[in-house]
This record gives C-alpha cells, sequence and structure tokens, in this order.
C-alpha cells in the first residue's frame, strides 16, 4: 500500500486533505506541529488546541500520528528569516520551510512517498501563493512530492499524480481565501466536528511580536519556558531587568509553575494581588520595581504592602515602596 505523510492541524483543511487521500486507499501517517505560537483552541468547548483536534482527527481516522514540537531550532528561523516577515514577526514561508524540511525527514524514515497538505491556493497572503509554493518546495527538497488534494487540479500534477499513486481526477479546484467549498466537502464526506477552521499564529500579532523581539533582542539563547511566558501577563523591562505580571489567578499559577529557581518571583503577603517573575536582571533595583507593579495592579491598587521575594529557594519579605510611576510603568511596558 502505498504510505504517505500529511500534515495535520486538526483544522477543518488538513482534516479534508487527510480523508480524501484515505477514501484513495493511501495509507497516511499524520504529522502534528506545536508551537508557542498557535492562537488554535477547542472552538466552543475551548478545551485544548490543535494538538488535541488533530489527536482526535487522527484516532477517528484510524491512522497513526506524531507530535512535533518546534522548538530552539525553530527560533533561530524567528530570529533571521531568509524570505522575511509578514505584518508582526511572523516568518510565514521560512516557517513552511522548515516544517517541510522536518516532514521530509519522517517519510523518509518511515518510507513513505510524499507529503500532503490541505493548503489551498491563495488562502494565505504570504505562504500559499504559487510562486512561493514552488520556492517552499525546492527549498525543503520536496520537488513535486507535495500533495495538496483540495486545490491540486488548480496546480501542475505532482510526481504521485504522475506515476499512478493517486488518481488526479478525485483531488478538487478550491481557490481563495473562501470556505464554503471546505465546509460544503465536510457535509459530504460526514465530517461534522471541525473546530479550529483556519486556526492561526500569534507572531502575526503587532503587540505579540514586540515582546518576542524583545526576547530576541535581549537573548541568545531562548528555551521553552521563555516562550511560554511571552503568552502570560504584562511584560516590562526595564534599567536591564525583564518583568511579568500576571493579570489574574489563573495566569498567576501558570507563571509560579513556569518560573525555574534563577527567577527572582514576587508575591504579596499581606493584601490580594498578582504574582510578578523577574526573568532577566534580577539585580538593579528590580526586586523594588517589581513590587511597585505588584501594588499597582493589586485589587486595592494600595501604595503599600508587605511583599515576599524568592530567588534560588530562598525567600525574603520586604515593604512595598509604593505603587510603580505611571510614567515609568508606560515605559517599561511592552504590551
Amino acid at each position: 500500500m502505498t504510505k504517505a505523510v500529511a500534515l495535520l492541524s486538526g483544522g477543518l483543511d488538513s482534516t479534508l486533505a487527510v480523508k480524501l487521500m484515505i477514501d484513495q486507499g493511501i495509507e497516511v501517517h499524520a504529522l502534528n506541529f506545536t508551537s508557542a505560537f498557535c492562537t488554535c483552541d477547542s472552538g466552543a468547548r475551548k478545551e485544548s488546541g490543535c494538538k488535541s483536534e488533530s489527536r482526535r482527527v487522527a484516532e477517528e481516522f484510524g491512522i497513526p500520528i506524531k507530535v512535533l514540537f518546534k522548538g530552539d531550532d525553530y527560533v533561530d528561523v524567528i530570529r533571521e528569516p531568509k524570505h522575511g516577515y509578514g505584518k508582526g514577526i511572523n516568518p510565514c514561508v521560512d516557517c513552511r520551510v522548515y516544517i517541510f524540511v522536518r516532514a521530509k525527514e519522517y517519510m523518509e524514515e518511515i518510507g513513505a512517498s510524499f507529503i500532503v497538505t490541505g493548503e489551498v491556493l491563495g488562502q494565505r497572503p504570504m505562504s500559499q501563493r504559487r510562486e512561493t509554493m514552488g520556492i517552499i518546495e525546492r527549498e525543503s527538497g520536496l520537488e513535486g512530492l507535495i500533495v495538496r488534494p483540495l486545490c491540486a487540479l488548480q496546480m501542475e500534477p505532482t510526481i504521485p499524480e504522475k506515476t499512478g499513486l493517486i488518481d488526479r481526477e478525485k483531488m478538487l479546484t478550491i481557490a481563495g481565501r473562501g470556505r464554503r467549498q471546505q465546509m460544503d466537502l465536510a457535509d459530504d464526506l460526514d465530517i461534522n466536528d471541525y473546530p479550529c477552521p483556519s486556526g492561526g499564529c500569534l507572531l502575526t500579532d503587532k503587540i505579540f511580536s514586540k515582546k518576542v523581539r524583545d526576547l530576541l533582542d535581549h537573548n541568545e539563547e531562548v528555551d521553552k519556558k521563555d516562550l511560554m511566558m511571552l503568552r502570560i501577563g504584562r511584560h516590562f523591562r526595564h534599567n536591564g531587568s525583564k518583568v511579568i505580571v500576571g493579570r489574574d489567578e489563573a495566569e498567576n499559577e501558570r507563571l509560579l509553575k513556569i518560573a525555574s529557581s534563577s527567577h527572582l518571583v514576587v508575591e504579596p503577603v499581606d493584601f490580594p494581588g498578582p504574582v510578578a517573575v523577574v526573568t532577566e536582571g534580577t539585580g538593579n533595583g528590580a526586586r523594588e520595581f517589581a513590587g511597585g507593579l505588584v501594588v499597582r495592579y493589586s485589587a486595592k491598587a494600595g501604595e503599600s504592602g508587605r511583599l515576599k521575594a524568592t530567588l534560588e529557594g530562598e525567600s525574603v519579605e520586604f515593604e512595598a515602596d509604593g505603587i510603580a510611576e505611571e510614567g515609568l510603568v508606560e515605559e517599561a511596558n511592552l504590551c
């Protein structure tokens, strides 16, 4: 049986592409990529995200799935993308090359013949233009080996089509940004549950991009915790220090869970308020600035209070100097 690797996000397009290949008798092995920048959630259920949805789809179709995290090597792509950025700090073309290179490695590992994606010609402005698709194929070493079932008849025949591994006449002509055709096809194929129909990337958001750029500009090396914290709380940079302040109880808990012993954690002692984590530059008044932010964003926004600072497993209580000054906060604010 012919074997293929399918990029499966769990969204509508990739789900349809996989189903069309299965219906042609292809042995599909799903590959899902996760990152700290995915905005997908589980629709109305809001339970988990694309990783969970891709697993659900794979289970429903009875196909194996492998999940890969876009980690440190992907950060290098964001730092210096060969093909530049979109409206934020999103390296869309380089991101696709990165994904396809890793997919090609998996394809060769399991002895598959080609890659399947849910891409639609013209749907995304940077990475799904005809010319750009060609560039991505060449740079990933997959020329003629990327099958796009939803828009195949808008494209030149691929090697699997030319050699008869798949039937080109059973492929589709979808193009553009509308989703009516995909939704109708889902009805025809009895696919009724497709949360996250389009997905998204936080790197396209200009405010979030500012935080990413700040992180990369001040750190030669970035780890998974750094990336996870980008999505939590208010971010400030002051006098060489980076401070993150939780917005609510859930974010406070997440910050405390992610923070390492090398991070300076400042918490209120005798009043309700947020948690502040100093992730860079714990000296030079960082504790006092973080304390002022905790007081400023506390429930009562009082001008004093007892705080606890913890670093390397050792804690000390101190009195807040007062509320962080508005001008200083505005200057230090990253989001």
